[in-house]
């Protein structure tokens, strides 16, 4: 969800995007206004001002997106979710040969690493994927506007082109979906070469010899495992004394064993007062908690310590005299049919509260547009699953048993070993547990968690029982395929709510 307000691409959309270039080059005209007023008018072509601009449009409504990045998808697709899972399959990939084919009587001799390939083949999944969004913009004949866009008003947007000239577009509705930046730190300058955002992660030329991860919140991890899988010494700097500190404690545990297994150190309880660069070095100027301090030299330094609203350069102001109103941590306010405190403005994604994650964020969109629409929209934040696309993979929904009993919430938990279960095992990846949380009461589910294999695609059952208000019960009577990793969501159930079987 790229900002001041986005639009990307292939320039050879750009006619209808910004209006006739005819009209522009005879006449000279580097300053114009669309020919009507929009329906709705979506700042940022990230998922959830992508999802939004498609979904008006299927419902009839005249759409404009605007994106600037160059590219349609925002962070997540040219930055962010997209490329770093190609990293992360190509490096498993990697290891996999170099350490584990030979353990299924498969010889493979020599491994060699090319990452000039890994790199290409990560651009070929984002370009193929970027150009996918440019077509269902004309499959739904969304207007796309590339440039940088800013409020001139309450229902305009200027728009500085990125092949010159500025562009006014009306919108009787906008939505802003300029998402989120990392948030930077104090005193440790990123130059993307060698002290990096998560963007410049996904560039490195070379394996460090030792990578340090300053946050251990899921891009960290995640971007630490890609660069471990191919032979950087990883340690991970925490300020607090937990890495992932909404994960459920059980799993946290045994996530945390897992990756110190494949040779993650972890620095808890520690800040990182400084950095600085010297040729090719980085020196951290560390304190633990209890005042310690020490230095600590790596090759890399990868920033990861969370991500902000990003609302620069909108021009909020000239929207009305206050502005639009937001929170004590930047983000926009909404109500719950996500407008602003200017009614027709509505804002969804990062820039509101709630999860910073892809997914929320198209959901936020979908029902936005059907507010505005004058229909039902919902989205339940309990039910967005998180997901850690490490290996094991780490997904979670809804309530962890220790918020429950921050709460004061009676509950009972169950959980099964993929150690148990015949499919894990065949497969030799049976690493992790599912583990249910229900209501003590009613055994309606309150959470689930899950630390396995495939564990992101196994989480989307979960989240349809809860959205569902089912029991651990129902799923534990719900017959699943065997032999299936469903299984041990299964069985984890029928732990929860009576015994399991196989275990």
């Amino acid at each position: 969800m790229a900002l001041r307000a986005l639009t990307a691409g292939s320039r050879t959309g750009r006619c209808q995007a910004v209006g006739s270039l005819t009209f522009r080059s005879l006449f000279g005209v580097r300053g114009f206004a669309s020919a009507e007023q929009q329906d709705l008018v979506v700042l940022g072509g990230g998922p959830g001002g992508y999802v939004s601009a498609i979904k008006a449009a299927q419902m009839g409504m005249k759409v404009t997106c605007i994106e600037g990045r160059g590219k349609l998808g925002g962070t997540c697709l040219n930055i962010g979710c997209i490329p770093s899972k190609a990293l992360l399959n190509s490096s498993q990939k990697y290891h996999d040969a170099k350490d584990n084919f030979k353990d299924y009587g498969v010889e493979v001799g020599d491994v060699k690493m090319v990452l000039p390939q890994m790199m290409k083949q990560k651009d070929k999944a984002v370009a193929g994927l970027t150009s996918g969004i440019e077509g269902l913009f004309k499959k739904n004949k969304v207007t796309y506007v590339k440039g940088w866009g800013t409020f001139k008003g309450p229902n305009e947007i200027e728009v500085s082109l990125l092949d010159g000239g500025n562009q006014t577009v009306s919108g009787k509705n906008i939505i802003i979906a300029t998402g989120s930046e990392v948030t930077p730190l104090p005193n440790i300058p990123i130059d993307e070469e060698r002290i990096v955002s998560s963007t410049g992660a996904l560039l490195l030329k070379d394996v460090p010899k030792n990578l340090a991860v300053i946050g251990g919140g899921y891009i960290g991890l995640e971007m630490g495992s890609v660069w471990g899988r191919l032979g950087s010494k990883i340690t991970v700097i925490e300020y607090m004394d937990t890495i992932v500190p909404t994960m459920d404690g059980e799993v946290r545990k045994a996530f945390q064993r897992s990756l110190t297994k494949q040779g993650f150190k972890f620095k808890l309880n520690t800040k990182v007062n400084g950095a600085k660069i010297e040729a090719d070095k980085v020196t951290l100027d560390l304190e633990s908690k209890k005042g310690e301090k020490e230095t600590f030299e790596a090759d890399v330094v990868l920033v990861s310590a969370g991500r902000r609203p990003y609302l620069t350069g909108l021009n909020l102001d000239k929207i009305s005299s206050e502005g639009l109103k937001r929170d004590n941590r930047g983000r926009l306010e909404v109500n719950g049919k996500f407008q602003t405190s200017v009614p027709h403005i509505y804002a969804i994604g990062d820039c509101i509260p709630g999860p910073m994650l892809a997914h929320k964020a198209e959901e936020d969109g979908v029902a936005a547009v059907e507010y505005m629409a004058g229909k039902k929209g919902h989205v339940d934040y309990n039910t967005v699953p998180g997901i850690v696309y490490t290996h094991p993979e780490v997904a979670s929904v809804g309530k962890t048993e220790e918020q429950c009993k921050a709460e004061g919430i009676e509950v009972k938990c169950g959980k099964f070993a993929f150690m148990a279960n015949s499919r894990a095992r065949t497969v030799d990846d049976a690493e992790g547990l599912v583990k249910f949380v229900s209501d003590a009461k009613t055994d309606k589910i309150l959470g689930a968690h899950i630390m396995g294999p495939s564990a992101g695609e196994l989480i989307s059952e979960c989240v349809l029982a809860m959205n569902y208000g089912a029991s651990t019960e129902d799923v534990a009577r719900t017959c699943h395929g065997h032999p299936t990793l469903s299984e041990a969501v299964k069985e984890a159930a029928m732990a929860t709510y009576s015994k399991p079987i196989h275990s």
